[in-house]
């Protein structure tokens, strides 16, 4: 149960109602997270923002790359729920079941390239607290690894994303019984 009151769709400005109506016809449910953002509009539509462009919309990073990093950073920041959700929105883009298996095992246990593993690794580096001691050479090497700049600013913007996500998620208790 979380830890303050979520927003009930009676609640909900009209406009995040619209998002609402789409979620429940597709899934049935809200979800706390989405009840949780409708707490303020501005809030809710900036997330939904990042969610829409850099989750689901077909970008530099493929689908898998995107909702490893997604889980591993959830699973790391200890967001249950995040991890959760993003094992279900990974199978529904068409990340196979294997795949989602090995992504909880962690990064030196996925069946992909090198290059990917480091790019992992670089990407839970970015999302602990000391994060401002990576150098320009811990990038070059994620770079001599094949991923343009482009690519690895992509990256760490998701992982920026799930830190935000996750600390809402873990702060007002979020998933829990």
């Amino acid at each position: 149960m979380a830890h303050i009151a979520l927003c009930v769709y009676e609640n909900m400005s009209d406009s995040v109602k619209k998002h609402a109506d789409k979620k429940l016809e597709k899934t049935g449910s809200l979800g706390e997270i989405f009840q949780l953002l409708a707490l303020n509009e501005d809030v809710y539509f900036a997330t939904d923002t990042m969610v829409s462009k850099f989750l689901l919309k077909e970008t530099l990073l493929p689908y898998v790359t995107k909702q490893r990093i997604a889980i591993l950073v959830s699973l790391d920041n200890g967001c249950k729920m995040c991890a959760g959700v993003h094992k279900q929105l990974a199978r529904a883009l068409g990340v196979s079941e294997v795949e989602i298996e090995e992504i909880a095992l962690g990064i030196d246990a996925l069946s992909c390239s090198e290059a990917e593993k480091r790019l992992l690794h670089f990407c839970i580096r970015a999302s602990k607290k000391d994060n401002y001691k990576i150098m320009k050479e811990d990038i070059e090497v994620i770079k001599a690894f094949g991923y343009s700049e482009k690519e690895i600013f992509e990256a760490v913007c998701i992982v920026g994303y799930f830190n935000y996500i996750n600390t809402l998620s873990n702060t007002f208790g979020l998933g829990s019984e």
